[in-house]
């Protein structure tokens, strides 16, 4: 299966000639081909019979990249080019201002016509944040709903982990050409989601790595393919509020996670939520917002049944004396009258249900009160 499209490969072949024009917008493209009434074939066709206005932009067509992505395309089964005019291609990157003419899928490309949830966030994200993130694609990704992101550390990471754990899989939209990965050590990453239950998705031409100027045009592929998105952690002046503030501009929903009021990433989703974001603390939030039923996440009853435990003992002193910022061990020992090496034995629990994790500096907590 090479190519995902009713159209000829002569139409494909058009569509990525006026992709490969990079200092010419999508939009100058579209609205050149509405105003004289043209189809990418025919400027593809004698250049004499063109408008001078049109030939001037048929100049800027780059052979090499085209070559370039017939190449890439041509080197593997699960490799597909999806133009403009495809039935295949997402309709609503169609409500863009300036939508890729082309995209480099990798991986099922029928994932795109899957409801999808975007989750972004910091890419210095906390133990617990990845935790969240992670949880909360797993749930969607039980639930039908795939996890859209950015391939980045961090919350991104998280995130294409956990719905890759689950039953629908995750869309990672890169900011490089389809076969550059960036972040490099998510490359192991990259290589799951392609051949596990996912795709990767860039607008960008193979052999092209990764620019400042690219990224917030990733982000609003992320934004436009998503029904809604999640922030968990994020800054006030960071490129997670920009794909949310770019959700929220095209009538999509926006998440937020709440967090401490002394957590620097938590400042970006209590903004969010000032703005008028829901606040979520758990799946169901989401999927009522978004129009799917809740259905279960896909847990047995022994598992139900070891979550109620956990939760039964989440409830206990010891383990609210350990905060959900990192919290000295000899100040826990401190609040429970016991030794160091005593609250570290009993600690190790807590650590085994995923309650608490170790961390430089002391203990933060996962979950419970």
């Amino acid at each position: 299966m090479k190519q995902h499209t009713s159209q000829s490969d002569s139409e494909l072949l058009a569509w990525v000639a006026l992709a490969s024009a990079q200092r010419i917008s999508p939009k100058i493209w579209l609205q050149t081909l509405e105003h004289y009434k043209l189809s990418p074939a025919d400027l593809a066709g004698n250049a004499s019979l063109l408008p001078d206005a049109v030939i001037q932009l048929v100049d800027q067509i780059s052979k090499p990249l085209i070559d370039a992505a017939l190449a890439w395309q041509q080197t593997a089964d699960n490799r597909h080019i999806i133009h403009y005019a495809s039935s295949y291609y997402p309709q609503s990157l169609k409500q863009l201002d300036s939508p890729p003419l082309v995209l480099f899928v990798t991986g099922d490309s029928t994932l795109l016509r899957s409801p999808q949830v975007a989750i972004v966030g910091s890419r210095r994200a906390s133990i617990q944040g990845k935790r969240i993130a992670s949880e909360f694609a797993l749930g969607l990704s039980n639930n039908g709903v795939a996890v859209t992101s950015g391939l980045a550390m961090g919350i991104d990471s998280a995130a294409h982990h956990g719905a890759l754990s689950g039953n629908t899989g995750t869309v990672a939209v890169m900011g490089t050409g389809p076969e550059n990965v960036y972040p490099a050590k998510n490359r192991n990453l990259y290589e799951s989601i392609n051949n596990n239950k996912g795709i990767t998705v860039t607008e960008f031409f193979p052999g092209q790595g990764p620019k400042p100027w690219h990224f917030p045009r990733r982000n609003r592929i992320i934004a436009a393919l998503s029904l809604g998105t999640l922030v968990v952690e994020a800054k006030i002046k960071s490129g997670t509020l920009i794909t949310a503030n770019l959700a929220a501009d095209m009538g999509r929903e926006v998440f937020a996670v709440p967090g401490s009021i002394f957590h620097a990433y938590s400042e970006g989703c209590h903004w969010l939520i000032q703005q008028g974001a829901k606040l979520v603390t758990n799946i169901n939030d989401i999927l009522d917002e978004i129009g799917l039923q809740p259905g279960q996440l896909g847990l047995d009853v022994n598992e139900q049944d070891e979550k109620s435990a956990a939760n039964s003992l989440a409830t206990d002193q010891l383990l609210a004396s350990v905060d959900y910022d990192i919290t000295a061990i000899d100040v826990i020992a401190q609040r429970n009258a016991l030794s160091v090496s005593q609250a570290m034995a009993s600690l190790l629990e807590y650590e085994l249900r995923g309650l608490v994790a170790a961390v430089p500096g002391g203990y933060v907590k996962l979950r419970g009160k």
